[in-house]
């Protein structure tokens, strides 16, 4: 299932790209500060911003976070579950 997950995120990657790279010829980036060169360098960064995004996710950087996130919830539910079963024991005491 990654490998269809990650396949995924190729094929959007490389729709913004082709998107930006047909785009770009057409943005008008002259003729001083107006609302025409406001749009095409927002739009731009958008469209960067997607790209690196799904480059991220491809690339694997959260995959360590990830596992070390799983190894934090698994000590915590085994803490919690030592204390559960704790307060069981003493509760029968009573």
């Amino acid at each position: 299932m990654k490998k269809r997950n990650k396949f995924k995120h190729v094929v959007y990657m490389l729709a913004a790209l082709a998107m930006l790279l047909y785009a770009l010829p057409q943005l008008s980036f002259q003729g001083g500060p107006s609302w025409a060169l406001g749009f095409g360098v927002v739009w731009c960064i958008f469209a960067f911003l997607v790209i690196a995004s799904h480059l991220h996710f491809i690339i694997g950087v959260d995959e360590e976070k990830q596992k070390r996130l799983e190894a934090v919830r698994k000590a915590k539910l085994e803490q919690w579950q030592g204390k559960w079963n704790e307060d069981a024991r003493v509760s029968q005491r009573l």
